[in-house]
């Protein structure tokens, strides 16, 4: 299976905003306080215009089949680096799952951080999201903070 991976494009915006509908809908299930319909995660059309910000798509057979995005971030104070790659909006279509194109996304976007001098990636999943998790590690990932959440009543 040849899949190609390259820099997304305004062109690109009508499918990705399909894709960020498909990720809320394979995350609602981790977590309930996703608003109701219509929702979205991102300006994708700023996101794509960033200059700070690398979106990668993959495409198979002239179809987009999988996406994600690299940005610079700035750390809290305290910590060891001045910026670091935060990685996010990573998508695969779901018939093409476990098929390494997720990896090949991550790789890309390990580039860009490399060349802007970012040594640091973070990016954050579901704690019961088992697949992603998964897919993460095999790309370096380690497990490293837990948020926790508690919803007060009104």
């Amino acid at each position: 299976m040849k899949v190609t991976t390259r820099q997304a494009t305004l062109e690109d915006l009508p499918v990705l905003k399909e894709f960020e509908q498909g990720l809320i809908r394979d995350e609602r299930p981790f977590d309930p306080t996703i608003r109701p319909d219509p929702v979205t995660y991102y300006s994708l059309e700023t996101l794509l215009q960033d200059p700070n910000s690398h979106v990668a798509v993959a495409e198979y057979q002239g179809e987009l089949v999988a996406c994600g995005y690299a940005t610079r971030k700035v750390p809290r104070h305290y910590l060891d680096h001045q910026a670091y790659a935060y990685f996010g909006f990573m998508y695969t279509l779901p018939q093409y799952r476990g098929r390494g194109i997720n990896r090949q996304i991550m790789e890309v976007l390990k580039a860009w951080a490399l060349e802007q001098g970012l040594h640091e990636i973070r990016l954050t999943v579901y704690k019961d999201n088992l697949p992603a998790i998964k897919a993460y590690e095999k790309t370096g990932f380690l497990e490293h903070i837990v948020e926790m959440r508690q919803r007060l009543a009104d």
